[in-house]
């Protein structure tokens, strides 16, 4: 009996297995998310919004080990002309980097901060804490407060090239934890581009602040690893005549959770958030996406496409709330999977909460198999029926990735998703 009454709770037993950074301008926003993390506890499948998906290994003290893979696929983005940024399970590879400068762009190391003022200080855990309303995301706060690496980005001009973060995953028991924290300034435009699976296990937040007449682009490709587990949030607030823009590839991993959080709180903003899945067998997928529209004239579009296969599991949960005085939203969501077997399952959430009279919002969601009239008119033609079917997969997937604008970034993820299609063909 003593011994069960001082058994930890798993949210004790992983905050005991972590250490608080301590000092800096930080400090203070560190410790508000620590004691949020208290008050809501880690998340369990009691949750309203992690029902589809067990968190179990995400929030258990220690790592579920993840096997290094062996991959002679070329780095994605690797051909562009960018800033490479390089974390090795979690840690800033500075020999692997390319020098930090860019043209109207300021780049710093989480890490490397550590003085008592920064133009961070504003924005640090600031965007994750007004994201807890009225949801709570246990696991966004829990990286604020324990954090240990990532990048400060504040955008005055318009750069002449993205900036690349690349993952790598070399541990099979890593943990890491990255922040990222971006400021757009008024008028300025930035392309931030993410790849690769980052560690075993992958607890990451990205706040983007988008200020009036900015424009902030972001890819990112979370693929060429098979057992990883990855918590991912992305906190947007977007100022007035503002573009916020992201859209998400993932291929393999066991088990994916990708949050998104924006606010639209400037007049004639515009919000786009889109992704693309392809899964195979042992393979979770969760989009879960809140955008709150807070002015007038703003525009919203959640758009995400899932491919399935042999058991593969997708999820998405998706809400438009607009706000009482939030007059001519234009507000759209789509929610698709492809079904590539009897054994795979799509669960979908689509939700609209509206408080003002003048908008045009919708949502639908749908699930199935592959057209079998479009599949016999390829064949007929003279089309094999495995390209047959990667033909009619891509097309399926094209309104997601057409969310892209820059053309060489959509050409780059079709060939990626092609390339997957080829070597998972039954």
């Amino acid at each position: 009996m003593a011994e069960a009454a001082t058994q930890m709770t798993p949210t004790e037993a992983r905050l005991d297995a972590l250490s608080l950074p301590q000092g800096g301008w930080s400090e203070a926003a560190r410790k508000d998310a620590l004691a949020r993390v208290r008050a809501m506890s880690l998340p369990d499948r009691r949750d309203e919004y992690w029902k589809y998906t067990r968190p179990e290994t995400l929030v258990q003290p220690g790592a579920v080990p993840a096997a290094l893979f062996d991959n002679d696929e070329a780095p994605i983005f690797g051909e562009m002309n960018r800033l490479n940024i390089v974390f090795v399970d979690g840690v800033f590879d500075a020999e692997a980097s390319d020098d930090l400068s860019l043209e109207e762009v300021s780049i710093e190391r989480l890490a490397d901060t550590r003085s008592d003022i920064h133009w961070a200080r504003d924005l640090y855990g600031v965007l994750e804490a007004r994201g807890q309303d009225p949801v709570v995301r246990p696991l966004a706060a829990l990286n604020t407060a324990f954090a240990t690496d990532g990048v400060l980005i504040h955008v005055t001009g318009k750069p002449s090239k993205p900036i690349n973060l690349t993952y790598h995953h070399r541990s099979e028991t890593s943990d890491a934890v990255l922040h990222h924290v971006i400021r757009v300034d008024a008028g300025a435009e930035v392309t931030v581009l993410e790849n690769g699976p980052a560690a075993a296990r992958f607890n990451k937040c990205m706040e983007v602040d988008v200020a009036d007449g900015a424009q902030f682009h972001h890819v990112r490709a979370q693929g060429r690893d098979h057992e990883r587990r990855a918590a991912t949030h992305l906190f947007a607030r977007l100022g007035e005549e503002s573009t916020f823009k992201s859209f998400t590839l993932t291929a393999n991993g066991v088990l994916t959770r990708n949050e998104c959080v924006i606010e639209l709180t400037g007049d004639d903003a515009v919000a786009h958030v889109a992704g693309a899945c392809v899964g195979d067998g042992d393979f979770h997928h969760d989009d879960t996406v809140f955008i709150t529209h807070d002015a007038v004239g703003c525009e919203s579009r959640q758009v995400f496409k899932k491919v399935l296969r042999n058991g593969a599991t997708g999820v998405f949960q998706g809400k438009i709330l607009v706000k009482k005085d939030a007059q001519k939203t234009d507000g759209y969501q789509i929610s698709q999977s492809l079904l590539l077997d009897d054994d795979s399952q799509f669960l979908a959430k689509p939700e609209l909460e509206i408080y003002a009279d003048d908008v045009a919002c919708s949502h639908g969601s749908t699930s199935g198999a592959i057209d079998e009239d479009a599949l016999f008119y390829l064949r007929s033609r003279g089309v094999r029926e495995a390209q047959a079917t990667d033909l009619l997969t891509l097309a399926f997937l094209a309104e997601a990735v057409e969310e892209i604008e820059n053309e060489d970034l959509r050409e780059e993820i079709n060939g990626r998703l092609a390339a997957w299609l080829e070597r998972h063909r039954g």
